[in-house]
């Protein structure tokens, strides 16, 4: 089963269209979202194309092949735009025989990661950073950002299919990639 996770559109409807058009060439079975749909926060600038409506509706039209978590930037008025549960802290997902913990990260992160076992695996969005690495034992994730990526980092999202975690930017380089 091939899972594609994005973090952090914060309302920019040109990136999310971006994304969408990588779900559709890589066909994953689940789109994972990350947290910080429609707002770009108060520290953030306007991302490109910023329409938090546009976003609500074409992730709306993904709604069924969406698994979502809330970030810090979300808020219950978001959740009466968007048709799919996205106000959970996290996720629980069963894949290859591991268990995954999904959340934006701004509870649980990478650096203060939640009771997982060794060969569990941890994936956040918020830190708009890629990520692919182990800690104590547990794969920590991060796809970085479609739309805000921080640090010279490229516009990301990324791939976990067949045991190999696989962050790309849009013009299909690898950014960065790890063996489950």
């Amino acid at each position: 089963m091939k899972l594609m996770f994005i973090s952090d559109i914060h309302g920019s409807l040109h990136w999310l269209e971006q994304a969408l058009a990588k779900a559709e060439e890589e066909q994953p079975h689940t789109l994972v979202v990350l947290g910080d749909f429609l707002y770009h926060g108060p520290r953030n600038p306007l991302p490109d194309g910023y329409d938090p409506q546009g976003v609500a509706a074409k992730l709306n039209a993904y709604g069924k092949s969406l698994v979502a978590v809330r970030g810090n930037c979300d808020a219950e008025v978001d959740q009466m735009l968007l048709q799919f549960p996205m106000m959970g802290d996290y996720v629980l997902i069963l894949h290859e025989g591991r268990k995954i913990y999904a959340t934006h990260g701004h509870g649980f992160s990478i650096d203060n990661l939640p009771p997982l076992a060794p060969g569990d695996v941890f994936i956040q969005g918020h830190t708009h950073l890629p990520v692919a690495d182990v800690k104590e034992g547990i794969t920590v994730l991060n796809p970085g950002s479609i739309s805000l990526p921080k640090e010279n980092n490229p516009n990301s999202y990324a791939i976990l299919e067949n045991g190999e975690f696989i962050i790309k930017d849009f013009a299909g380089k690898i950014v960065k990639q790890i063996r489950l």
